[in-house]
C-alpha cells in the first residue's frame, strides 16, 4: 500500500458521505483536456491514447486545471475505453469522430475474441499514473478515479462509435439477450477490478459513467443495466467499504428509486431534472452532484452567477456536490469555467 500526505481539503468527500459541509463541494466533468490550450498544445504533440498510456504526461494533464482553477478535486487523466482495448480491442481517437473501432463486436460468436487480462499488468499506465497525481497533490483535494458503466462500455464494443442510437448495440439485447448478459458480466467484473484497483493506486473517491443509459426504455434498463451497476458497486463496497462510489447515468430519471437504494453513496444528474424532484425521489439515500447545463457556460458570466445561485438553492443545503450535468465542451472559454466554480465557491 502507498503512503501519501494528509489530505487539507476533504469537502468533496464529506459532502458524498452526506456529512455537514460549510459550502457545495464543485468539481468539473472532463474539467482536464480540450478546452483547456495548455492541453492543446501537449495533444497537438502527442496523440491522444498516448498522453492516457505516459503516466507522467497523464498526471499533468490531470493537474493543469487545478493549476487554473480553486477546485475541490481532481479527476484522473484517462478514457473509459481502455477496458475495451485491455480485451483486446482496438480503438483509435479519430478527429471530429470520438472513438473509433476498428473491428467492433458484430455477432455472438465475435465474443470469442475477447480476453479476460490481468488488469494488474494490462492498464498499469492508470495506477502508475494516480499514485503520480496523488503524491503531486500533495494533500491538496482528494483524487477521483473512473470507469464506464458495463452498459456504456458494451454500446461502443458493439456499434465500434459514437452513434446517435445505438441502433446496432441496442439490437443485441433484443437479438442476443444471453451473449448481451455474458459480455457485460465479463465486463462488471473486470470493472470491479479495475475500480478496486484504482483505489489502491490513490483514487479516494471513484465515479462510474454510464453516459448511454437514457437509451434504454425503463424495462431495459431495468434488465441489462441497473443489474451490472449493483453488482460492480456492490464488489467494490466489498474491497474498500470506505470509499465514495459516484454514479452517473445520464438521461435515466426511472431508475433514480433503484439507484438510491443500491450502495450508491452520490448520484450525478444530467440537466433534465429538476434537482428539487432529485431531492424528494431520492429521500435523503445517496448524495447528489450536479446538474447545471453545460450549454450555460456560452453564456454571459452574470448569466452563469445567476444560473449558479439557482442550482445551489435548488439542491438545497447539504450531501450536494455542484457540477455541470454533463462534460466541458472543447470550444468553452476556460474564464467562464473560472466564473462558475467561483459562482459555486461565493
Amino acid at each position: 500500500m502507498h503512503s501519501f500526505p494528509p489530505l487539507q481539503n476533504d469537502l468533496l468527500l464529506r459532502a458524498a458521505r452526506q456529512e455537514p459541509t460549510p459550502r457545495a463541494p464543485v468539481w468539473i466533468m472532463r474539467q482536464a483536456g480540450r478546452y483547456l490550450p495548455e492541453y492543446r498544445a501537449m495533444r497537438s504533440e502527442d496523440a491522444f491514447f498516448s498522453l492516457v498510456r505516459s503516466p507522467e504526461l497523464a498526471a499533468e494533464v490531470t493537474l493543469q486545471p487545478l493549476e487554473r482553477f480553486p477546485l475541490d478535486a481532481a479527476i484522473i487523466f484517462s478514457d473509459i475505453l481502455v477496458i475495451p482495448q485491455a480485451m483486446g480491442m482496438t480503438v483509435e481517437m479519430v478527429k471530429g469522430q470520438g472513438p473509433v473501432f476498428t473491428q467492433p463486436l458484430d455477432a455472438p460468436t465475435d465474443l470469442a475474441r475477447l480476453q479476460m487480462p490481468a488488469l494488474q499488468g494490462a492498464l498499469d499506465y492508470v495506477f502508475e499514473a494516480l499514485t503520480l497525481t496523488r503524491r503531486r497533490l500533495a494533500g491538496r483535494v482528494p483524487l477521483i478515479g473512473f470507469c464506464g458503466a458495463p452498459w456504456t462500455l458494451m454500446a461502443y464494443m458493439v456499434e465500434g462509435s459514437g452513434s446517435k442510437t445505438f441502433s446496432h448495440a441496442k439490437s443485441w439485447l433484443y437479438r442476443h439477450p444471453e451473449a448481451s448478459h455474458a459480455l457485460l458480466r465479463d465486463i462488471t467484473d473486470l470493472l470491479i477490478e479495475y475500480l478496486a484497483l484504482q483505489i489502491d493506486a490513490g483514487a479516494q473517491l471513484v465515479q462510474v459513467f454510464d453516459t448511454w443509459a437514457g437509451l434504454l426504455s425503463p424495462d431495459s434498463f431495468d434488465r441489462f443495466c441497473l443489474p451490472y451497476l449493483v453488482r460492480l458497486v456492490d464488489g467494490v463496497k466489498a474491497r474498500h467499504p470506505d470509499v465514495p462510489v459516484t454514479v452517473f447515468a445520464r438521461g435515466a430519471h426511472h431508475g433514480l428509486e433503484a439507484l438510491a437504494e443500491s450502495a450508491y453513496d452520490v448520484i450525478g444528474l444530467d440537466w433534465t431534472i429538476d434537482p428539487r424532484e432529485a431531492r424528494r425521489r431520492v429521500a435523503g439515500r445517496a448524495a447528489l452532484q450536479g446538474n447545471l447545463d453545460p450549454c450555460v457556460l456560452y453564456a454571459s458570466q452574470e448569466t452563469i452567477r445567476s444560473a449558479v445561485r439557482d442550482m445551489v438553492q435548488a439542491f438545497g443545503p447539504g450531501g450536494h456536490i455542484a457540477n455541470l450535468g454533463h462534460g466541458m465542451h472543447p470550444d468553452h472559454d476556460p474564464v467562464h469555467a473560472g466564473v462558475f466554480i467561483e459562482a459555486v465557491q461565493e
